[in-house]
């Protein structure tokens, strides 16, 4: 285990390769959320650095679109044979910085190594190729991919490393040039990262930059050497760059939230359901996932007998172990930031006037970890459920993102889909069924970017995960980060 130590570190800004204070040497604090006390400081960026991250951005351009396809994918090739070296250090600092429990260090390393690798290899076989067409006898047509130019990257506060290597990597991999823009309430992982990959790649070609979105949100996204913006956040966030980019009409890619449905049938195999309803939702970030299965959809036949179980097995002694988050025997952390954990806390308490609670409803690390007092002021909420008898309740609409889930009956198939469908969102949906017909027509029917039966939330660098409806549009792959042209060639005829 990487040992964090107890002195506040301060991080910089990666702009032109080099670590930089913002422009005013102002910083924010960063907070770990299993103590709720300062532990690191980070960049409150101005303007000014916003143009400074830019101008090495675009600075850098022309030499790295230059470069041959194969030979930016060694680039990343050589990122990826880093990650084994760096993934703990980095993952411990997420782990800080955001909750998330280290016992899934180990998997998270194995994903963001292949997606570097998977990055390289499509650089060499997609980023670079076109199709012909003979348009005459004496004229043909040809397509090219060619990258945007400068693309911004906006990280959320759940899964920073995750969303900056997806967004980096293809991107990179297409020709552009990166700014990422973390989370002021994640960033210290990201820093670091943009420090291990500046090492690896040519002056500007990769720049952080911290601060708050409503400071330098604007800039960045409405600048117009930036060409292209890939968000992975909220509605509000969306909407907000959505109207920033206006002036300058530039391409979007959103990955937003959702409120999944987990759906099981009464044909289903029982243990594999019920395993796979509780860690889509009451995960080791304690649910704090865009694809939680926060809806668990069961067959009414079922129904009792279902909730009877997952609350025996998750009040079953040890199912939850709470604590540091950089001790791998614990396995769910806490709520990543103060404002989230008001939010879920929020919802807790509407819940009880909606529904019934099943099992949890407490919150605070005076509750949750009484004989551990270095953790009494942490944002820690137990897992919940509740019984509801329709799908109409804020708690069944409204995206909590956290470790609470709602139990929501259902009669036939018809039904199951009915209520699937009935929110706003469109991420992700589980079906847990023996049926294959049936698991086919569910898969057709649910209004959804991602479908897992008999399984959840299963993604990695071989299929693309977006969302429909306001979950967003556009996939972070490497045809994402390029734009066609089309070409024509009229060979005289002498």
């Amino acid at each position: 285990m990487v040992e964090v130590q107890n002195e506040i570190k301060q991080y910089h800004n990666i702009i032109n390769g080099e670590q930089v204070s913002s422009s005013t040497r102002a910083t924010m604090d960063s907070i770990d959320p299993s103590t709720g006390n300062v532990w690191a400081e980070i960049p409150l960026s101005t303007k000014d650095d916003v143009e400074q991250a830019v101008s090495a951005a675009n600075d850098a351009f022309t030499n790295w679109s230059s470069l041959s396809s194969r030979e930016r994918g060694d680039y990343l090739r050589s990122i990826g044979d880093l990650i084994p070296q760096y993934g703990e250090e980095l993952l411990t600092l997420e782990t800080k910085n955001n909750g998330w429990v280290l016992d899934e260090f180990q998997y998270l390393t194995i994903v963001l190594k292949q997606i570097w690798y998977d990055a390289a290899g499509s650089a060499s076989l997609i980023g670079g190729k076109g199709e012909t067409v003979q348009l005459g006898t004496s004229s043909f047509g040809y397509t090219l991919r060619e990258p945007f130019g400068v693309v911004l990257g906006i990280l959320p506060w759940n899964a920073p490393l995750f969303t900056f290597t997806i967004k980096a990597a293809y991107a990179l991999a297409a020709g552009n040039t990166v700014i990422i823009k973390p989370s002021e309430h994640a960033a210290v992982a990201s820093l670091r990262y943009g420090e291990i990959l500046a090492e690896v790649l040519p002056l500007g070609v990769i720049n952080v930059i911290s601060g708050l979105g409503s400071e330098i949100g604007e800039s960045l996204v409405s600048h117009k050497q930036v060409k292209k913006v890939s968000l992975t956040g909220s509605k509000g966030t969306a909407q907000a760059i959505t109207k920033a980019s206006v002036s300058t009409l530039k391409p979007l890619i959103f990955e937003l939230g959702g409120k999944s449905p987990n759906i099981i049938f009464e044909d289903a195999n029982f243990e594999q359901a019920i395993n796979g309803v509780i860690h889509a939702i009451y995960t080791p970030n304690a649910g704090q996932i865009c694809a939680a299965g926060s809806r668990i959809l069961i067959q009414r036949t079922i129904y009792d007998e279902l909730i009877a179980q997952i609350k025996e097995k998750m009040q079953t002694p040890g199912a939850v172990k709470y604590g540091d988050t950089l001790n791998t025997v614990n396995t769910m952390g806490p709520i990543a930031n103060l404002p989230q954990y008001h939010k879920v806390c929020s919802y807790i308490e509407l819940g009880q006037q909606e529904g019934e609670i099943v099992f949890g409803g407490r919150t605070g690390g005076h509750t949750l970890l009484p004989d551990k007092p270095e953790f009494v002021n942490g944002y820690w909420v137990e897992p919940t459920l509740f019984k509801v008898d329709s799908n109409s309740y804020r708690i069944c609409q409204e995206e909590i993102f956290g470790p609470i889930a709602v139990a929501i009956p259902f009669d036939t198939e018809e039904e199951a889909v009915k209520i699937a469908n009935d929110t706003n969102f469109g991420l992700a949906a589980g079906v847990w069924t023996s049926n294959l017909g049936r698991a086919h027509r569910m898969i057709k029917n649910i209004e959804s970017g991602n479908v897992w039966v008999n399984t959840y939330s299963r993604v990695g660098a071989d299929l693309p995960f977006g969302g429909f409806k306001e979950s967003g549009y556009g996939t972070d792959t490497i045809l994402e980060y390029t734009r066609e042209k089309s070409c024509v060639i009229e060979i005289e005829d002498k």
